[in-house]
C-alpha cells in the first residue's frame, strides 16, 4: 500500500509540476526512485538521490563480490576494474574485495543466487534487475574524455566507409547486422529505439540479426567486411583506434548526431552511465561505506589509469524505462495501469500528508529555473562559439529556409560573393544566387538541388555549376547540400558549402590544351612514319604528269599534233594532277590542329579520306584491305581530324600486327553499320596473331605497348577521342579467330 501512495505523489508532482525536479550532478528524483512496477526500491527506502537506507547488520563473508558486465571480455574486464577493487580493499580493510565477470546470460543468475554483492552492469541490465531482484543503486560511474568527466552515454551505429549504399537508418533494411547482445543497451537496445523511430524492427527488417557478445568483435566484423553493419556503445571505436587496433578513418557513422556538447560520436540519444549497486542481501552499512570511498575516487589514481574519472550521485533511469516500454522490452512486457483517480479514492489520507512535500518541491523548482536560466546563458556562449568556427571556415556557407530564404551565411560567403545578410533577408536566394544556367537560359526554382533537398531530405553534391555574384558576374562552383532538421529530427531548410573552383576549371582547361597538343604531335609522328609511302603515292601521278607533258611537247614538234590527241593526254594530265592535289590537300588537313567545331559528317567518307594515306603502307605490306561500309549508315556529328586520327591508328596497328603472318592471311577488314536507331559503329578486324593476354587488360593504358619502338599512346589517345565524342572504343573480347576493335558514336541529333 505504502509503495502505490508513492506511485500518487509522482503522478501528482507530473500534473502540479510538469518540468522534471533536477537534483545536483545530474541526478533526477522524481520518476527514477521507483521501479516500473510501482514498487520501492530495495530495504524500501528512498535511493535514488544519493541517500542510503537504514544500517543493516554487516555481512560476515569477508570477501565481496562485485559483478562487473564483461562486454569487452574477461581480460579487458579484470584489467580496467582490479584497481577499483584494490582501491576499495585498501580503504575499507576489513573486507576483500574482488571483480567477478559477467558475460550478458550470467547476470540474472549470479544475481538471483547471490553469488555477488555488488553488480555493475549497463543501465537497460540494472532497471531489469532493480524491477526483479530489488538492486539498488549507490551511485553512477563517471567516464573520462580527456579531462572531462561523463556520466552519460549512447550507441554509435556504424559501417565500412567505403559503403556508399548505406546513409542513412532507411538504407539499413536488408542488412546483415551485428549487435553485442540482445540486452545489451548501448550495443543494440538503444540502436533499436531509432530504428524504431523509423517504423523499423530490427527482428524482421534486417537480412540477418546477430550478436558477437562483446563491442570489439563487433567493430572487428564490420572492419573486416563480414558484416554490413554493426553497432556498439559510445567510446568502443575511439578506445580502439587509440590503441591502434583499428583507424577511424576506415568507417562511416550513420545518423550522426552533432554539436549536442558530447565529445563521442554517436547516433542516438544519451542515456545514464552504468550504475553500481548493491544486491537486497547486502548491508546496508557496508553499502554505505562503498559508495562514500567511490564517490570520493575521483581524486584518487586508481581511477584516472582507468578511463574513467570516478562517481557521482546515482542519476534517474527514467529514460532507460521508457525506452524498454516503447520497445516492450522487460520487464515492460505485461504493464498494468493505475491511474490518478484510483489513487485519490483509495489514498486520499496519505494525500494531506503529502501536501507539505509538495510545498517543499514548488521551492525546489523555483531553484531549477535558475539553473535553467544559468543553462541558456551557456547556451549564448556556445552559439557565439559556433559562430566563430562558421567563420573560420575558407568555403561558403549559407543557410535556407523552407521557403528558400536565407537564414545564415559565414563571413567566406560575403567575401567570395559579395552579397551581405542584409541584401538576403528575406529575398529568395535562388533569384539572387542561382537564377541563370552558365549558358545564359533561366534555371528553374524547382529544379534547383538546394530546394530539392528539403523536400526529399536526401542530401547532394554538385560538381560542376554557377552562382552568380553581387556585381553581376558568375563564378564556378562545387557544392554539397544538406537537410537541416530541429531537435525533433523534422526538416526544417538546407545548408550549402560551396567552393570557387575557378582554379580547378582553369587547370583542366590547361591539360585539355596539352592534350590537344599531345595528338596534334601524335598525329605528326604518324605521318613521318608514313612519309616514304605517301611520297610513293605522290610520285606516281607526278611521273605520270611528267611523262604526258613531254608527249605532248613531241607531238606539237613531229607535227602530228592532232587535237583529238592532245586533249586525252591533256586530261590525263589534269586527273593526275587533281590526284596529287587532293593527297597533299588531306595530308595538310590531317597534320594541322583540330578547330573544336565539331561538324555532321558521314564516317564513311572519314574512312574513304583515311584509305588515302593508308593505302601505300598496306600495298606495301602485301596486306589486303577489304572495305564493309554500310551506305545506310546515319551521319554523326564530329571533330572530322580527330575521328580521321581514330581511324588511322586502328589500321596502321593492324597493318603492323599482320607482318608477323603468311602473305595468304594478312586481311585487313574495316566495316560500318548501324547499333539500333541511336549510333554508329566502325570495326577495324584483321586476321594477326591477336593480343597478348597479359596485354589486354592494360590496352588503352598510356605507354603501355607490344612494339619495340612504340611509345603506347596511339591507342589511350584514341579512346580519349571517342570518349570525347560520348562514344566508347573497345577490344571485342569475344571474338576467337581475329582482332577486333570497335568503336561507336552516337548518331547527330
Amino acid at each position: 500500500m505504502f509503495m502505490k501512495l508513492f506511485l500518487f505523489v509522482v503522478l501528482l508532482i507530473g500534473v502540479i509540476l510538469p518540468d522534471r525536479l533536477v537534483f545536483a550532478e545530474g541526478s533526477l528524483f522524481a520518476e527514477g526512485s521507483f521501479s516500473a512496477d510501482g514498487s520501492l526500491p530495495a530495504d524500501d527506502s528512498l535511493f535514488a538521490n544519493g541517500s542510503l537506507p537504514a544500517d543493516g547488520p554487516l555481512t560476515e563473508d569477508k570477501q565481496i563480490r562485485i559483478g562487473v558486465l564483461s562486454h569487452r571480455g574477461d581480460e579487458v574486464t579484470q584489467q580496467m576494474w582490479s584497481p577499483t577493487a584494490q582501491y576499495l580493499t585498501d580503504t575499507l580493510e576489513s573486507y576483500q574485495f574482488k571483480i567477478i565477470p559477467l558475460d550478458f546470460a550470467e547476470i540474472a543468475p549470479a544475481v538471483a543466487s547471490a553469488q555477488i554483492d555488488f553488480l555493475l552492469v549497463n543501465s537497460g541490465i540494472y532497471v531489469n534487475m532493480e524491477v526483479l531482484h530489488r538492486v539498488s543503486r549507490i551511485v553512477t560511474l563517471n567516464n573520462r574524455i580527456g579531462d572531462v568527466p561523463l556520466n552519460i552515454f549512447g550507441g554509435v551505429i556504424f559501417s565500412r566507409k567505403n559503403r556508399h549504399d548505406i546513409q542513412t537508418i532507411r538504407d539499413l533494411r536488408g542488412k546483415n547486422f551485428l549487435a553485442v547482445d540482445e540486452t545489451s543497451l548501448g550495443g543494440f537496445q538503444m540502436a533499436w529505439g531509432v530504428m524504431n523511430k523509423q517504423k523499423m524492427n530490427p527482428y524482421y527488417d534486417f537480412s540477418s540479426l546477430s550478436f558477437a557478445g562483446t563491442h570489439d568483435k563487433v567493430v572487428m566484423a564490420v572492419e573486416k567486411g563480414e558484416v554490413d553493419v554493426g553497432t556498439v556503445r559510445t567510446g568502443i571505436l575511439e578506445k580502439m583506434a587509440a590503441n591502434g587496433t583499428i583507424k577511424l578513418s576506415d568507417f562511416k557513422i550513420i545518423n550522426p548526431i552533432k554539436n549536442d556538447g558530447f565529445p563521442y560520436m554517436h547516433s542516438t540519444s544519451l542515456y545514464p552511465e552504468w550504475p553500481f549497486s548493491k544486491l537486497k542481501h547486502t548491508s546496508n552499512a557496508l553499502a554505505q561505506k562503498v559508495a562514500i570511498a567511490l564517490l570520493k575516487m575521483k581524486k584518487l589514481k586508481a581511477s584516472t589509469d582507468n578511463n574513467y574519472e570516478g562517481w557521482s550521485v546515482p542519476l534517474d533511469y527514467q529514460l532507460v524505462h521508457q525506452l524498454f516500454k516503447v520497445l516492450n522490452l522487460p520487464p515492460y512486457e505485461i504493464q498494468g495501469q493505475f491511474t490518478l483517480l484510483d489513487a485519490i479514492k483509495q489514498y486520499w489520507k496519505g494525500i494531506v500528508v503529502i501536501l507539505p512535500f509538495l510545498v517543499l518541491l514548488t521551492l525546489h523548482r523555483q531553484a531549477v529555473e535558475r539553473r535553467h536560466l544559468e543553462r541558456k546563458k551557456s547556451m549564448h556562449a556556445l552559439e557565439n562559439q559556433h559562430n566563430v568556427i562558421l567563420n573560420s571556415v575558407c568555403d561558403g556557407i549559407y543557410g535556407v529556409d523552407m521557403n528558400g530564404h536565407c537564414t545564415f551565411m559565414n563571413r567566406s560567403m560575403e567575401t567570395i560573393t559579395g552579397w551581405k545578410m542584409q541584401d538576403m533577408d528575406n529575398h529568395n536566394q535562388h533569384e539572387l544566387l542561382h537564377h541563370t544556367h552558365e549558358d545564359g537560359t533561366p534555371h528553374n526554382a524547382g529544379e534547383c538541388p538546394v530546394y530539392l533537398t528539403f523536400k526529399d531530405a536526401q542530401p547532394r553534391f554538385i560538381a560542376d555549376d554557377i552562382f552568380w555574384k553581387k556585381d553581376g558576374n558568375s563564378f564556378p562552383v562545387e557544392y554539397s547540400s544538406t537537410p537541416m532538421k530541429d531537435h525533433q529530427g523534422d526538416i526544417i531548410g538546407s545548408v550549402v558549402v560551396f567552393r570557387d573552383i575557378s582554379d580547378k576549371k582553369a587547370a583542366e582547361e590547361e591539360v585539355r590544351r596539352h592534350q590537344k597538343e599531345v595528338a596534334h604531335m601524335a598525329r605528326l609522328n604518324t605521318m613521318g612514319e608514313m612519309a616514304s609511302g605517301i611520297a610513293h603515292e605522290l610520285n606516281q601521278p607526278l611521273t605520270a604528269i611528267a611523262t604526258n607533258a613531254y608527249a605532248c611537247i613531241q607531238l606539237l614538234e613531229n607535227g602530228n599534233s592532232k587535237p583529238e590527241k592532245l586533249i586525252d593526254v591533256l586530261e590525263i594530265i589534269g586527273l593526275q594532277a587533281e590526284h596529287s592535289g587532293e593527297i597533299i590537300k588531306q595530308l595538310r588537313q590531317f597534320v594541322r590542329k583540330e578547330q573544336p567545331e565539331r561538324i555532321t559528317t558521314n564516317l564513311n567518307d572519314l574512312i574513304e579520306e583515311v584509305l588515302l594515306f593508308i593505302k601505300p603502307e598496306v600495298r606495301k605490306a602485301e596486306v589486303k584491305l577489304i572495305k564493309n561500309l554500310d551506305t545506310t549508315i546515319s551521319d554523326v556529328l564530329v571533330q572530322p581530324i580527330q575521328i580521321e586520327q581514330v581511324v588511322l591508328n586502328l589500321l596502321k596497328n593492324s597493318t603492323e600486327a599482320l607482318q608477323s603472318v603468311v602473305k595468304e592471311n594478312r586481311n585487313l577488314i574495316i566495316s560500318t553499320g548501324m547499333v539500333g536507331n541511336n549510333a554508329v559503329i566502325v570495326s577495324v578486324e584483321d586476321t594477326g596473331p591477336g593480343i597478348d593476354k597479359i596485354l589486354k587488360d592494360d590496352l588503352f593504358v598510356p605507354f603501355i605497348t607490344s612494339k619495340e619502338n612504340g611509345l603506347g599512346l596511339g591507342l589511350s589517345i584514341s579512346q580519349g577521342i571517342i570518349e570525347a565524342h560520348k562514344g566508347k572504343l573497345y577490344l571485342d573480347s569475344e571474338s576467337t579467330k581475329s582482332t577486333i576493335i570497335r568503336f561507336s558514336l552516337p548518331i547527330a541529333g
